[in-house]
Parts: structure tokens; C-alpha cells; sequence
């Protein structure tokens, strides 16, 4: 395991799994920003990793947003700097073609779930253990006088809609992880009486995306064909589309998957 400051790294299985680590409520500064920025980096060149998943330390967040003892003492320029990196290092996480699951193993709001909407999907927890509090999820910064300034605004709107967004970031209103399935904001919630078991049933989700059983480079295609079409006109779209689809052509892993089914057994994939 490689650890910094701020982000854990570690990688098996084909799954990077990057831990956010800032106590008591794994809040962000410019510091942590640039070591997920690179956490992010050293998985996307690193060719046996298919999957990246992110979770905060413990079991009570996965990321509180930004540390705002930080923003209250820093200039306006500073922060102006620090909201560009952040956006920049949440594109990254956005367009690596790798398969991106947040894991949110605990209160997710604010810039914690400004992060989680980079990635492609979001899995809940629910916790089954006696007296636990649910988990909340949220962007309350309109309770502060500004605004979801990580991406917020942008992404929340393509999840949901408008309408529905507006109204979530203007009440400031934080809600539960069933609420987040109902809404869209969250793809699944996993009930667990534990974090190791929330935990160990994300990391068994993740691996099924990874070779030998599935074609992490379609996989990875996919992912550029739908986060870069959806911002484009559809022919534009339906351009890059095509394009993805010949390199995916001219790939081992679709000979083998065409050659499976012709010949009625399993493929085996490499992710290449």
C-alpha cells in the first residue's frame, strides 16, 4: 500500500482502491486535492488496473467537502485557484477510461459529494447496526452563502435534471441514501451491519468489471463514448462513437468475445 498525507493507494485484483484521509470528517484542502490528483494519475497508467474505487477513512464519512476553517483564512485568490485545481483534478477522475465507483461509506456531502459525482457510479451504505445514523447526502453550501463551486451545480443538474437540482442546492436540504436511490444521485444502496461488509460486497461489484469475465477496455470506452458524447451534438456523438467502436474492433479483447460466442463457450479477456 502506498499512502501520502491524504489519499491511501492501493491496488489488487485489477481495482485501485483510493482512501480519502483527513480526521474527523475527511474534509478537503488544496493538499489532499493534489494527491487524489495524483492517486489518480498512477492508476490511470497502470495497466493492471481496470477499476478505481473511492471511499473515505472510517465508518462515519466519506468526505465532509471542503476543510472550511481552510477557505475561511485563505485570500479570495487563493480559493478562486484552489476551486480551478479541484475542478481540473474531478475532469481527470471523470475522463480516465477506467471504470470510476464511489464508494460512499458514510455522510457524503458538500464537496464529498461533488467528488462522488465524478465518478461513473455511486454506491450507498445503508447500515443495518443497531442505533446507527443514516448516512446523509447533500450540497448545503447555499447555507453558507455560496454556492456548490466543485462542480456541483454542473453535475447534480445532469444527474437529476434542473428543476430537481436547483431545488435540492437552493434548500441546502440533506437527505438519506434512500432518498439518493429514489432521486438518481446514488445507482444502489448495499445494506451491511459493518464497513468490512459494505466494503467487501463494493470490492466483489468492482471486480466483476475486470478481466478475465469482463472487457475492461470496452468497458473503458464506454465510459469516454457517453461522459464525452453527452456534451457534444449527437453527430459529433455518433463521430467519437464510431471511432471507439474501431479501436474496440481492432482489440484482442474483441476477437476473443466474438470468437466465444461463435465457437458457444466463455470468453476470457485481457483487457487489451
Amino acid at each position: 500500500m502506498a499512502e501520502t498525507a491524504f489519499v491511501e493507494y492501493a491496488a489488487e485484483g485489477g481495482v485501485a482502491l483510493l482512501t480519502l484521509r483527513n480526521p474527523p470528517a475527511n474534509t478537503y484542502s488544496h493538499e489532499m486535492m493534489r494527491a487524489l490528483d495524483e492517486a489518480i494519475l498512477r492508476a490511470r497508467f497502470d495497466d493492471t488496473v481496470h477499476v478505481l474505487v473511492i471511499r473515505g477513512a472510517g465508518d462515519r464519512f466519506f468526505c465532509a467537502g471542503a476543510d472550511i476553517a481552510m477557505l475561511d483564512r485563505a485570500a479570495p485568490t487563493f480559493k478562486y485557484h484552489f476551486c480551478l485545481h479541484a475542478n481540473e483534478t474531478l475532469l481527470r477522475l471523470e475522463q480516465t477510461p477506467k471504470l470510476v465507483i464511489a464508494a460512499l461509506n458514510g455522510h457524503c456531502v458538500g464537496g464529498g459529494l461533488e467528488i462522488a459525482m465524478a465518478a461513473d457510479l455511486r454506491i450507498g451504505w445503508s447500515s443495518t447496526a443497531t442505533g446507527a445514523k443514516p448516512a446523509q447526502v447533500g450540497l448545503p453550501e447555499v447555507t453558507l452563502g455560496v454556492l456548490p463551486g466543485t462542480g456541483g451545480t454542473q453535475r447534480l443538474a445532469r444527474l437529476i435534471g434542473k428543476s430537481r437540482a436547483i431545488e435540492l442546492m437552493a434548500s441546502g436540504r440533506n437527505f438519506d441514501m434512500a432518498e439518493a436511490e429514489r432521486l438518481g444521485v446514488v445507482n444502489r444502496v448495499i445494506e451491511a451491519d459493518s464497513l468490512d461488509g459494505f466494503l467487501a460486497q463494493v470490492m466483489e461489484y468492482a471486480r466483476g468489471f475486470c478481466p478475465p469475465h469482463r472487457a475492461s477496455m470496452a468497458v473503458g470506452h464506454i465510459k469516454r463514448a457517453v461522459q464525452s458524447g453527452a456534451e457534444v451534438p449527437l453527430e459529433a456523438g455518433l463521430a467519437l462513437e464510431r471511432e471507439l467502436q474501431q479501436r474496440l474492433f481492432q482489440s484482442e479483447d474483441a476477437r476473443e468475445g466474438i470468437g466465444a460466442y461463435n465457437q458457444k463457450r466463455l470468453p476470457e479477456f485481457k483487457g487489451r
